[in-house]
């Protein structure tokens, strides 16, 4: 199976293009408090359909030691009290602020939450330097994304203003 990577990147927070609005509310939270079993919902719930699969082994001790990084975030959408979608942000290497998952879950796609959960995560991205104060002010925001991703998302990063600064392409093994 043919794999293709892109690279995207966002050098200033002016380039942010906002995503309307929603057609129904959404509340984006930040869980403050590292939750092993939480962040591993998330990433299976939205990432089985796109077969995320590199955590999967993790154990609570790899999850804790990994959430416990300054500037590890976790930020999720919901609806009407229900999680749809999060997005999860390291900013723990100085200058920059990886967008490292992102995603809805499967039947919340396709209603204009996807966008707006993107517009609000970059914005919290480039403030992370606010909410930590042992880190710098990013100097970029950046993340990847595959061919087994979803559709929709290299489109929805372009659309919010990512450009993409790199692509690769190699043949892989598909997991499913």
């Amino acid at each position: 199976m043919e794999l293709t990577t892109w690279y995207l990147e966002m050098r200033d927070p002016d380039e942010l293009k906002a995503a309307s609005a929603p057609a129904v509310p959404v509340d984006i939270v930040w869980s403050e408090l590292a939750s092993p079993a939480y962040s591993r919902f998330l990433y299976s719930a939205v990432g089985e359909r796109w077969a995320w699969i590199d955590r999967l082994p993790w154990d609570r001790e790899q999850w804790c030691e990994y959430l416990d990084l300054p500037g590890v975030e976790t930020w999720t959408a919901f609806v009407r009290g229900t999680p749809v979608g999060y997005a999860e942000l390291d900013g723990h290497r100085s200058g920059e602020v990886e967008l490292v998952y992102f995603g809805l879950m499967p039947e919340f796609i396709g209603q204009g939450i996807g966008g707006h959960l993107l517009t609000a995560a970059v914005e919290r991205a480039w403030k992370i330097a606010d909410r930590w104060e042992e880190l710098d002010a990013p100097e970029r925001v950046w993340l990847h994304t595959c061919s087994k991703d979803s559709p929709m998302g290299l489109a929805n990063y372009r659309a919010r203003g990512f450009t993409v600064y790199k692509t690769e392409t190699a043949e892989t093994d598909d997991p499913a």
